[in-house]
């Protein structure tokens, strides 16, 4: 039996990354992910950003809860309507979503996607 998760008790070493070329818009900010859970098409931790955009396109089998811990991000579909989030408030971006993920302020967000088999 697998025990229970705590992730402020674990070690998790940072992975850096930036957007792609081809999907900037504004910037070219660094992303953070502290991975803590991954199992069966699970994965669950802590994402932070600094402030910047770019094009995202999620693969038909995968959505993200997501909640602010700190900072402000915006979602715009391609339709161009945008959703606005802070700290301690919480969305999902459901598989197929195509838009644009805006960091107003540094974020830092609890994440957690799911790929369907």
């Amino acid at each position: 039996m697998a025990g229970i998760v705590v992730l402020s008790r674990q070690q998790v070493a940072p992975q850096f990354d930036h957007p792609r070329p081809d999907r900037r818009v504004d910037g070219n900010p660094q992303r953070t992910t502290w991975e803590h859970y991954a199992r069966d098409g699970l994965s669950c931790g802590i994402w932070a950003c600094e402030v910047g955009s770019w094009n995202i396109r999620f693969a038909d089998d995968k959505d993200e809860f997501f909640c602010v811990i700190e900072g402000r991000v915006r979602l715009w579909d391609d339709a161009g309507h945008a959703e606005a989030f802070g700290p301690g408030e919480a969305g999902v971006i459901p598989a197929g979503f195509v838009g644009r993920f805006e960091v107003v302020e540094p974020v830092r967000k609890y994440f957690v996607v799911r790929e369907r088999a």
